[in-house]
């Protein structure tokens, strides 16, 4: 009984975690802020997904949503602020 109180407590915890992540990922001006926001917002989603006894989704959403689509962000950041630049 008190595994599964802590198992709903820590599921709320995430998800609030994952909605504030979000709030900022929308508010943040800086579009790098909003990228690692938005990486922030996966990985809690990954943990989430472990949590819920899913590895594997939890594993796809770690590899692919935090750590791929972040540095692909990242990545298109750093090629097109440059030409704003100049």
């Amino acid at each position: 009984m008190t595994s599964a109180i802590v198992s709903n407590v820590a599921a709320l915890v995430l998800a609030v975690l994952m909605l504030a992540g979000a709030m900022c990922a929308c508010v943040f001006k800086n579009l790098l802020s909003a990228v690692i926001a938005t990486a922030f917002v996966s990985l809690m989603a990954a943990l989430l997904f472990y949590l819920l006894h899913a590895p594997d989704v939890a594993m796809a959403e770690a590899s692919i949503g935090a750590a791929l689509t972040t540095a692909i962000f990242v990545i298109a950041i750093k090629k097109t602020t440059g030409s704003e630049e100049k």
